[in-house]
C-alpha cells in the first residue's frame, strides 16, 4: 500500500493545515478524517471562506433565522456562527493540540477586515473574540499592516495567540518577527509564562506570482535584451521570496535574543505558507506546496489542492534547495523594472480589499436571509 504524501510532510518537519471551514465539514465526520488519515494538524479560516460557507449552503439557514428573531443584527449573528464552528473545529483538534504539547492543533479566526489599519480596534477586538472562544487552541488572525504591527506586539504581550495574516513582502516579515519578540519580552519581563503562547506569520505565496508574472511576460514578449533575465525569473518570484523569508526565520529564531526566550518556554513563530492554490493554470496544481516544504514550517492548503497533492504529491524537503538562486533573482529585479517592495505593499493593499470585499457581501447576506422579529407588544 502507498503512502499518503500528506502524511509524510509531517517527517519532513512541516504541518499540514487546511484552508477552509465549514459546519458540514466538522458535522459529517470529514474533518475528524483528514485529521485521522492524512494527518491534517490544523485549519485556518478568513472573511471570503466564511461568505463562501455561508452563502453557498442552507447549513446555517435555522441558526441565522434564531439569532435574527432575537433581534441581533448582521455583525452579530456572522460571529455567532463563525464563532461556533471555529469553537467546534478546535474541539475536534484539541487530542492533536495536548498530544504535541501545543506545537499544533490550531484553529484560527480573523478579526473584522475593516480594521486592518486601525490599531486600537484591532487589538480590542481581537481581546474579545480570544476570551469568547475559550480555547487554547486558538489563533486570532490580525494582518501585517503598518497599524497591525503594535497589536501583534501588544497581544503576544498579553498572551493572545496570533496568526499574523496577509504578509507579502520581507522587510515587513522582519518587522513581524520583531513585533512577535518584542512582545514575549514584554510578557518574560511581567513574569508571565510563555510556554503556551503560540504564533505563526503567514507568508503569502501565489499571488506574488499572479502579480509579477504578467509584467515578466510583457518583457518575454517584447524581445527586448532583458527578455532572457525574465524568461528565468517568470513563475520564480513567489517561492524565491519564501525561500529567503525562511532564512531569515533561521537567523532571527537562531540567534541570542531568542535564545534567551526560548529558555524560558517561548516558541518559535513558525512561518505559515498561505496561498497555495495555483492561479496561473499552466503550473503544476501542487507547485506551491512541493517546493516549500521544510522543517518548523506549515502548510495551509484549501480542499482542492490537498486532495491533488495527496493524489500525486512528491514529498522531499526543498526550502532550501537553490536559495543563492532565489536570492540572484530578487535582486536582479530592478533590472527589470520591478521594485519588490512597491509590488508587496500594492499586494497588501488588495488583500485588505479582498476580504473586505466578502465580508460586506457576508453582511449583506445575512441580512436578506433574517427574518424581522415582531414588533407586536401585546393586545390592542
Amino acid at each position: 500500500m502507498s503512502v499518503n504524501p500528506l502524511k509524510e510532510l509531517e517527517t519532513l518537519g512541516q504541518s499540514l493545515w487546511l484552508d477552509y471551514i465549514r459546519r458540514d465539514l466538522i458535522a459529517s465526520g470529514e474533518l475528524r478524517r483528514l485529521i485521522e488519515e492524512d494527518g491534517l494538524r490544523g485549519m485556518t479560516s478568513n472573511p471570503s471562506i466564511f461568505e463562501k460557507a455561508i452563502a453557498d449552503s442552507h447549513d446555517y439557514d435555522e441558526d441565522i433565522r434564531s439569532i435574527a428573531l432575537s433581534g441581533k443584527g448582521a455583525e452579530t449573528i456572522y460571529e455567532t456562527l463563525s464563532q461556533r464552528d471555529v469553537q467546534s473545529a478546535a474541539d475536534e483538534f484539541r487530542p492533536l493540540y495536548d498530544r504535541t504539547d501545543g506545537k499544533d492543533g490550531y484553529v484560527s479566526l480573523e478579526v473584522n477586515p475593516h480594521l486592518a489599519h486601525d490599531t486600537k480596534g484591532t487589538i480590542e477586538e481581537a481581546r474579545r473574540l480570544w476570551a469568547a472562544l475559550e480555547r487554547p487552541n486558538i489563533l486570532i488572525k490580525v494582518p501585517a499592516t503598518a497599524n497591525g504591527l503594535p497589536a501583534i506586539q501588544q497581544l503576544i504581550g498579553e498572551g493572545i495567540s496570533i496568526n499574523v495574516t496577509l504578509l507579502f513582502g520581507l522587510p515587513r516579515y522582519r518587522q513581524v518577527a520583531e513585533a512577535y519578540l518584542a512582545g514575549l519580552e514584554a510578557r518574560a519581563e511581567q513574569g508571565q509564562p510563555l510556554k503556551h503562547l503560540a504564533s505563526v506569520a503567514s507568508f503569502f505565496i501565489s499571488r506574488i506570482d499572479a502579480l509579477v508574472d504578467p509584467l515578466l511576460e510583457k518583457l518575454i514578449a517584447q524581445g527586448c535584451k532583458e527578455s532572457d533575465l525574465a524568461r528565468e525569473a517568470h513563475g520564480q518570484i513567489a517561492i524565491a521570496s519564501a525561500k529567503m523569508a525562511y532564512q531569515i526565520y533561521k537567523e532571527i529564531f537562531g540567534g541570542d535574543r531568542f535564545r534567551k526566550l526560548a529558555a524560558k518556554g517561548g516558541r518559535t513563530q513558525r512561518l505559515l505558507w498561505a496561498s497555495t492554490s495555483t492561479k496561473n493554470a499552466e503550473y503544476s496544481d501542487v507547485k506551491y506546496i512541493e517546493a516549500l516544504i521544510g522543517a518548523d514550517t506549515v502548510d495551509t492548503a484549501p480542499l482542492e489542492t490537498l486532495h491533488a497533492y495527496r493524489d500525486h504529491g512528491e514529498p522531499k524537503a526543498r526550502l532550501e534547495h537553490h536559495v543563492k538562486e532565489a536570492h540572484w533573482v530578487l535582486a536582479r529585479l530592478p533590472e527589470l523594472g520591478i521594485d519588490i517592495d512597491k509590488v508587496t505593499r500594492q499586494l497588501e493593499d488588495e488583500g485588505v480589499e479582498k476580504f473586505n470585499q466578502p465580508f460586506d457581501k457576508l453582511m449583506a447576506t445575512l441580512a436578506q436571509r433574517s427574518p424581522q422579529p415582531s414588533r407586536w407588544n401585546g393586545c390592542t
